[in-house]
């Protein structure tokens, strides 16, 4: 899946192997929670919350699946300001399909 609205040009290459991993995940579920929320923040994000990001790329999808729909508790490690605007983001999103 490749949904990613962001073009190649406009990220330096750290950015652009995120929005790739991001929507890469091999979980469909995830490649939009993740894809979307980086296509909407990734160019704003300062150089601490890339490495935030890295780091939330890295869990297990279903552990980070768990964690966003409030299923599991999230790791202290991985309860971040840029994960609760993650949680958010999607929390606040309207339905794709009516």
């Amino acid at each position: 899946m490749s949904g990613t609205i962001r073009t190649s040009d406009e990220l330096d290459p750290r950015r652009r192997r995120i929005v790739y991993r991001a929507w890469h995940r091999g979980f469909r579920e995830m490649d939009l929670i993740m894809g979307r929320f980086c296509d909407a923040v990734i160019i704003d994000l300062t150089e601490d919350e890339v490495g935030e990001f890295e780091r939330l790329i890295d869990a297990q999808d279903h552990d980070l699946y768990s964690w966003i729909t409030g299923a599991e508790p999230v790791p202290a490690q991985y309860d971040t300001q840029l994960f609760r605007r993650l949680r958010e983001y999607h929390s606040s999103m309207k339905p794709m399909f009516a």
